[in-house]
């Protein structure tokens, strides 16, 4: 399987990306090995500092083609909807971050690294914060939020207008409120936003995080277009049960099933975006042709891998 695009993914065989210059070439190998042709890499919340020296570790990486580009998963998330990510390192929006970001990637050789972030977009200071990401060239995604589905379809909306392009909704489900039928909240208002074309929404088709009749609702409610598929993979991906750590967190896998030891929240994935894609078509038995678009064609065009 070649040609698979993976905008979400932090680490594997052991390895997280951004942690060392040498894990993350492992862990880009082992993605490659997988038929994954372009990784962009996510960084999980932490301080300014560790996520400034993590784009410093990883833009080498991007500057010779061995990543796509870098994905910054917060810090800029919901407390309540956090995940796997430690709350100590959550904050509100902050643009200097984005300037920071933006100047150890340029220093590092790969002034076009950042390709997206994801946020909160109900934290004060989001406008301000989607404005400096989109002047950066950096695609906003809402995710890992409180928001209701007012504040998710009008930021949507906004991110799509101010950089002509759809804006992105980071894992649907996963991270935010489920749908209710008096309240919809973000899954709502991110699904009809894709089904207009003004966003793309993330599945994480592992066998795990969405259910098999979810991802097909959303595949024959959206299409492919508005599909892309991701593996969230993190360091236990290829290797066995047992204890790992993600960013600042210890997760420990059991049956194939990342957690937090703290709280038992799902912690990615250990799943390729190969896995995911052949999970789709032998368990949830879509079409190859329309798995194949969300695990290459659309998520590429929706960081502007291609034109």
């Amino acid at each position: 399987m070649n040609g698979l695009v993976d905008i979400h993914c932090h680490g594997a065989a052991g390895a997280e990306l951004g942690s060392t210059t040498e894990g993350s070439r492992t862990a880009a190998a082992h993605h490659r090995a997988a038929g994954v042709e372009h990784l962009v890499a996510s960084l999980v919340s932490a301080p300014f500092d560790d996520l400034v020296a993590q784009v410093a570790t990883l833009g080498p990486l991007v500057a010779d083609g061995t990543l796509a580009g870098i994905h910054l998963e917060g810090p800029f998330l919901a407390h309540g909807r956090r995940g796997a990510h430690d709350p100590a390192a959550l904050t509100d929006p902050d643009p200097a971050l984005v300037e920071r970001l933006a100047e150890a990637a340029a220093l590092a050789g790969a002034p076009d690294a950042l390709r997206q972030m994801t946020i909160a977009p109900e934290r004060p200071g989001a406008d301000r914060l989607v404005r400096a990401l989109v002047e950066h060239g950096v695609r906003p995604a809402v995710g890992h939020t409180e928001a209701d589905a007012a504040v998710t379809a009008r930021t949507l909306a906004t991110v799509a207008d101010l950089q002509g392009a759809p804006a992105l909704v980071t894992h649907l489900f996963n991270g935010m409120a489920p749908m209710h039928h008096r309240a919809g909240g973000p899954v709502a208002a991110a699904l009809a936003a894709a089904a207009r074309g003004d966003a793309v929404v993330e599945l994480i088709a592992d066998g795990v995080h969405v259910a098999p009749e979810v991802v097909r609702m959303v595949f024959e409610t959206v299409g492919p277009g508005g599909i892309a598929l991701v593996s969230d993979a993190m360091a236990a991906t290829g290797l066995g049960d047992g204890r790992y750590r993600l960013g600042g967190l210890e997760v420990e896998v059991h049956e194939g099933t990342a957690r937090t030891t703290d709280t038992g929240s799902i912690a990615g994935s250990t799943s390729t975006l190969a896995d995911c894609v052949r999970w789709c078509l032998e368990v949830v038995g879509l079409p190859e042709d329309d798995v194949l678009a969300t695990a290459s064609t659309t998520p590429a065009r929706a960081l502007g891998l291609l034109v």
